[in-house]
């Protein structure tokens, strides 16, 4: 892979870029400054789910046991139960597949208080990947973001950003594009959970609804794009697995720092779909 005319891609698109690839079942790589520590903003929600799984497999939860979450003190958000103003009965199982798929901060949550963040980094550990650590629910992500710049949404001050803790690999939920393909990867080969809950896992990053990151990549009907979504300001991640019909599964991860700090970035989202058939075409070839 031509890492000169990648990064010319990314910062055509107005973003500096970090990019980790890896054939699932041939090992074989490639990257782009791929061992960089980066913040990760709702990607934390892949180990949680991973770790939400493993407890399932060890008896210590059940997946369907039912919690009520009261309409006060949700964390916010423009999805799910953060959107909702009722209070929801609802599964954990349901909570975990609501945190994925729509990215929902609210049932991320509900989650950690169940899972426990040191459990999670326990795990992540327990996996050898050491530069990922999840120090941050989204409720205090979010209310650092406006500690730090003392106003809520929009963050749009390049001198407040800079002060930011959640955008800051050292003070937040952070890690490497290779570590999360690593992750991914043992998702998708049944070494994360038992195989049932691996399944289950891959079931859900398949129904992410948002198709403007790495799916525009592989705009193809026999090519499946799982994955999960992050975004802060000037942060735009996914992480993911492409699956071609003749059996190749590539796990991707592409974080992105934009330049500007616009909320709508068009170009920022659509360079990690790019990117990331740029290093999936390098493997197959």
């Amino acid at each position: 892979m031509n890492e000169i005319e990648l990064g010319e891609v990314f910062a055509a698109a107005g973003v500096e870029g970090w990019l980790h690839a890896v054939d699932v079942d041939g090992g074989r790589e490639c990257g782009y400054q791929p061992d960089e520590a980066r913040p990760i903003a709702s990607v934390f929600k892949v180990p949680l789910l991973v770790e939400l799984c493993r407890q399932a497999d060890a008896g210590l939860v059940d997946l369907a046991e039912r919690v009520l979450v009261p309409a006060e003190g949700r964390t916010s958000g423009p999805t799910g139960l953060s959107a909702m103003r009722d209070e929801v009965t609802i599964s954990l199982r349901d909570l975990a597949y609501l945190m994925i798929a729509v990215s929902d901060n609210a049932s991320a949550d509900v989650l950690v208080e169940r899972v426990g963040l040191d459990a999670v980094n326990a795990m992540l550990a327990g996996f050898g990947l050491h530069g990922t650590r999840v120090t941050m629910n989204g409720a205090t992500m979010l209310d650092s973001m406006a500690e730090d710049s003392g106003h809520g949404w929009p963050f749009q001050d390049l001198d407040e950003l800079a002060r930011m803790r959640a955008l800051d690999p050292a003070r937040t939920n952070s890690s490497t594009p290779r570590e999360l393909t690593r992750l991914f990867a043992m998702i998708w080969r049944d070494e994360a959970a038992s195989a049932g809950l691996c399944g289950w896992m891959r079931e859900v990053f398949a129904l992410q609804v948002w198709p403007h990151r790495l799916a525009a990549g592989f705009p193809y009907d026999d090519v499946d794009v799982s994955g999960k979504t992050g975004t802060l300001p000037t942060i735009r991640n996914e992480v993911g697995v492409v699956e071609y019909p003749d059996g190749g599964r590539y796990a991707v991860a592409v974080f992105t720092r934009s330049f500007s700090p616009a909320v709508n970035q068009p170009r920022a989202d659509a360079v990690i779909g790019t990117a990331a058939h740029m290093a999936v075409d390098h493997l197959r070839r």
